[in-house]
């Protein structure tokens, strides 16, 4: 798969998440600390969407339990979820948010200057 149109970034607000469909895959595009990230959008412990959590310091935490994951990397962060959650590369370019499901990011995708990004 390439890089798939998942949303505008003015869709997003600061330190927030919206669910999206890309492909077949729920996936959470999040807004924190001026960047843009792609995490699966289903926590590896209770299967919740991620997306209806609290989002703070490049983080998501899953509102039913409390699990908390890096959104650089979908590592859990706290209990009770021990499994990472699949992260994917991100694209900002001419205010649009693309993410590529078969590609992992080395880092997000910088929304500041909405340059052309790929991570």
């Amino acid at each position: 798969m390439a890089f798939v149109h998942a949303c505008s970034v003015a869709d997003l607000n600061e330190e927030t998440a919206i669910s999206v469909e890309v492909g077949d895959e729920d996936v959470a595009i999040v807004r924190s600390e001026g960047e843009v990230f792609a995490i699966r959008d289903e926590c590896s412990h209770a299967s919740i969407p991620l997306s209806e959590g609290d989002v703070g310091h490049c983080e998501v935490e899953c509102y039913l339990h409390g699990s908390r994951f890096d959104l650089r990397t979908g590592d859990a962060l706290g209990l009770p979820a021990t499994e990472p959650v699949p992260v994917y590369a991100v694209r900002v370019t001419d205010g649009e948010v693309y993410v590529d499901l078969d590609s992992r990011p080395g880092a997000p995708a910088v929304v500041a200057g909405e340059a052309a990004t790929t991570h």
